[in-house]
């Protein structure tokens, strides 16, 4: 089974450029660049059988996704998201699981905190601890997010698989090879990376730690797979970072 660690899906196209991609004053095109037919027909012909979805973060939409997965639980998985700040973060994570999504998003970044903030992100740890969820932690290179600080949180919850998205591209990529060798639970996702990056990380973690990461619409899931084939030559090996690794930490016992 080809399961696919991370990917984007909307609901409201509001009147950001970075969603649009249309000049201020053009119409946007007729159809959303997120159109979830769009999804499953580009995961088809890729040979993709299941992906994860979670709003962009300019916009959460939980209730959004919490649907699109419930429509498609065959090919459909979803992440929830949240703002740490928000006096009902811990609530909302835990209200996303009990919808049955089993995994939750943080974007640092776009949301304004430090992933290393013990007040802010130990309470929704300890929620997805106790709901057994996965963590996807959005960790481009800024000081918000960087391994490290990953690290920092993940260490004390060890029972929380934590996925390092981006694997910290480009310049904190080392650092989170580094975090992901001496923590068993924490994983690196190849979405947004160089093939560099990936053959990197493959040397040093082998296959056991990384997951195939696409972040569709922005990139496509052939080249994705092309990317990875051409870093992890070995077919066992790339069977582990195409879905194997992610089948396990979602429980999939017959993936």
């Amino acid at each position: 089974m080809i399961i696919d660690a991370y990917n984007t899906a909307q609901d409201v196209r509001g009147r950001s450029d970075y969603l649009t991609g249309v000049r201020p004053g053009e119409q946007p095109p007729p159809y959303s660049p997120f159109d979830p037919g769009r999804l499953l027909e580009q995961m088809d012909a890729a040979g993709v059988d299941k992906a994860m979805v979670c709003s962009l973060a300019q916009r959460i939409e939980n209730d959004f996704i919490i649907g699109l997965a419930a429509k498609f639980p065959e090919r459909l998985f979803g992440f929830g998201q949240v703002r740490p700040q928000d006096d009902d973060a811990p609530a909302e994570v835990a209200r996303i699981a009990d919808a049955g999504l089993p995994g939750l998003k943080l974007h640092p970044t776009l949301h304004g905190y430090f992933v290393s903030d013990h007040g802010l992100l130990d309470p929704l740890f300890r929620v997805c601890a106790e709901r057994g969820l996965i963590v996807l932690i959005n960790a481009l290179d800024d000081p918000f997010c960087h391994p490290l600080a990953i690290e920092e949180i993940a260490k004390g919850f060890p029972e929380v698989p934590t996925i390092i998205g981006h694997m910290g591209a480009v310049w904190n990529v080392p650092d989170a090879i580094t975090v992901a060798e001496r923590n068993p639970n924490i994983y690196l996702d190849t979405s947004a990376t160089l093939l560099s990056d990936v053959r990197r990380a493959y040397s040093r973690l082998g296959p056991e730690k990384i997951v195939m990461g696409t972040e569709w619409p922005g990139h496509d899931f052939d080249l994705e797979r092309m990317k990875i084939a051409k870093a992890i030559p070995d077919e066992a090996d790339r069977a582990l970072v195409e879905g194997a690794t992610m089948a396990r930490l979602l429980g999939l016992a017959d993936a």
